[in-house]
């Protein structure tokens, strides 16, 4: 499969590629959007692994009330296909982080997970008023949030959908929690720097990501597949790097 088709979709699953458009349509929307620079090596990665190609795409961004908007498309053989993304906000703005993973095997999808994952002490109550009209219980098989996922909300919704209904009932949470996380953005006010508020949201960050960086799963499959060392250079700098304040 060519790195161009992949790119642009095709021969993905419907659910990842139906959720990539909606993050890029939504994305594109969003107030001062610029492109974040990223190592050419780690944008666009190709590499065989016995006999069959691994893709991995990255897209960064910034904007307003936003310090890095990614999204990764990842792609191995015909089986294995990924869709990574996190919305990380500025600190200053008292906005959570948007999450989103889906993972296909074999065509089939085996986890989907969103979530508005708080970095104050709870969610805006506007945007607490806006995610609590969608119900994210009502699928046949919830999957259990690992040890580590504390970092997620109340209105976490993992899940693994058993056909194209619960799918497309993923992808209407999706769309809700993410269209109503940029629309608050665009009225939230930024704090200071050195605002014991803002120092507290990025502490949060940091825990955020820390807390992600235990998912032995991503770091054993990348390691396997490339290095050890890569691995940890990839998930530092590309999935979950949190630089310090004074950089935001």
């Amino acid at each position: 499969m060519l790195l161009s088709s992949f790119i642009n979709g095709k021969g993905l699953h419907p659910l990842l590629d139906s959720t990539a458009d909606l993050i890029r349509i939504n994305r594109a929307k969003v107030s001062d959007l610029g492109i974040l620079e990223l190592d050419p090596e780690l944008t666009s990665i190709y590499k065989k692994v016995d006999g069959d190609d691994l893709f991995i795409i990255n897209e960064l961004h910034q904007a307003r009330g936003f310090r890095k908007l990614h999204l990764e498309l990842a792609r191995i053989g015909s089986s294995l296909q990924i869709l990574h993304c996190v919305f990380f906000p500025d600190p200053r703005y008292d906005l959570p982080i948007f999450g989103v993973d889906i993972v296909s095997i074999s065509n089939k999808v085996s986890a989907a997970i969103v979530d508005l994952s708080p970095v104050s002490a709870s969610l805006p109550e506007q945007l607490q008023r806006s995610i609590n009209l969608i119900n994210i219980k009502n699928f046949t098989t919830v999957r259990k949030i690992p040890e580590w996922g504390n970092i997620f909300s109340d209105n976490v919704c993992f899940i693994k959908p058993e056909n194209t209904c619960e799918e497309k009932e993923f992808l209407k949470i999706v769309e809700t929690y993410l269209m109503s996380l940029l629309s608050f953005s665009e009225s939230t006010l930024p704090d200071s720097f050195d605002s014991p508020i803002t120092i507290e949201r990025y502490k949060r960050q940091q825990f955020y990501c820390l807390q992600q960086k235990r998912n032995d799963k991503t770091r054993n499959v990348l390691a396997k597949t490339f290095s050890p060392e890569w691995a940890d250079r990839y998930i530092d700098i590309v999935l979950f790097e949190c630089l310090p304040l004074s950089v935001n």
